[in-house]
């Protein structure tokens, strides 16, 4: 396996410039740069962050890479993860990995050679060599939400199974039956679970679901507004609309709006993950919730644990359906008026 010197040996320069280009530090000059990526590329070396964070001194620091820091859900979740850490004693830097595995491996990277006591993480996809070679090292790491299967890191996550079981029995009993999903990555535990949840539901009603009626998207509001244009110009239209995200549900929200529909009333809308924002939106989102605080802190003791010595422990949350009013749900019964009492003197 090649080293760091045998990368600066063919690139002729020193140890010191290769490790500013890994780093990406604006000092290196642009020919120099070039050299150092040609000789890292033709020699396939990778630079051992794993190696370096193992330690026996404390930072107290702890690490965590969310996927998308604009979505609602994992805004919440980075504040959970942040004041359960302060508690504990730990201060916490965060990576946005924007949906993006070399953006998320580019975080992790960094945070490693930042001598980091411990590393959270909502995994992009399940292909990271990094994380891979971190976990078999040894690095005190916990899956939050998100996971790599095989990958023996405790998982701290919800289950939405049972949850999008409900919906559709809910859907069910509104009486529809042209049911579509706005799905995330496969790439994704999430994306793939929430898909196949929502297909073992589908088939528990005996309710068909065709390819058509199954859009791909990418947990960013564009991708739900594409596919739901995509569904509104089929022959036959679905009923239901079942975004496996709340960003993805906004995009089919404005979707459905840019075409002068209303919600329920020409196509009902739920979403997976809700948020503040769908009580306020009219009419207001039927959506399966998880405990993102809850989820959050469970994951920063689970890594305390770790990084202290204690076996660390996954853990697995419920998430539940949030009944309001988008899918065509009777509106809430007005409360009667007491009946006024004559006083008698």
């Amino acid at each position: 396996m090649a080293s760091i010197k045998d990368v600066a040996a063919t690139a002729g320069v020193s140890v010191a410039t290769v490790s500013r280009v890994l780093n990406e530090h604006p000092s290196v000059s642009a020919d120099a740069r070039t050299r150092v990526l040609a000789a890292v590329e033709a020699l396939g070396y990778r630079p051992n962050a794993v190696a370096r964070s193992l330690r026996t001194d404390q930072t107290h620091t702890l690490g965590l890479v969310i996927s998308d820091v604009l979505n609602p859900y994992f805004t919440e979740l980075a504040r959970s993860v942040e004041e359960e850490a302060r508690t504990l004693g730990y201060s916490v830097i965060i990576g946005n990995a924007d949906e993006r595995p070399d953006l998320q491996d580019h975080h992790v990277r960094t945070l490693l050679d930042r001598r980091i006591d411990g590393l959270l993480v909502s995994p992009t996809d399940g292909g990271s060599p990094l994380m891979l070679d971190a976990a078999r090292a040894g690095t005190p790491m916990v899956f939050v939400d998100r996971w790599i299967p095989g990958v023996d890191v405790p998982v701290v996550r919800a289950d939405g199974r049972a949850a999008v079981r409900d919906l559709v029995a809910h859907l069910y009993g509104l009486g529809h039956r042209r049911l579509a999903i706005i799905a995330g990555p496969a790439a994704t535990t999430t994306g793939s679970e929430r898909v196949e949840a929502f297909r073992e539901a589908m088939a528990e009603y005996g309710i068909p679901l065709p390819d058509a009626y199954i859009g791909q998207g990418d947990f960013q509001a564009e991708s739900g507004r594409r596919v739901t244009e995509g569904f509104l110009d089929l022959p036959e239209p679905p009923e239901v609309v079942f975004a496996a995200d709340s960003l993805m549900a906004l995009g089919a929200l404005d979707a459905i709006r840019a075409r002068g529909l209303r919600v329920p009333d020409d196509i009902a809308l739920a979403a997976f993950d809700d948020i503040p924002w769908f009580v306020h939106t009219d009419p207001p989102i039927t959506a399966i919730a998880q405990p993102t605080g809850e989820l959050g802190r469970a994951a920063v003791r689970a890594l305390v644990d770790r990084i202290e010595g204690r076996p660390p422990a996954s853990v697995t949350f419920a998430a539940r359906l949030v009944v309001r009013r988008s899918c065509g749900e009777p509106a809430p019964q007005e409360p009667s008026p007491s009946p006024v009492q004559r006083s008698t003197s």
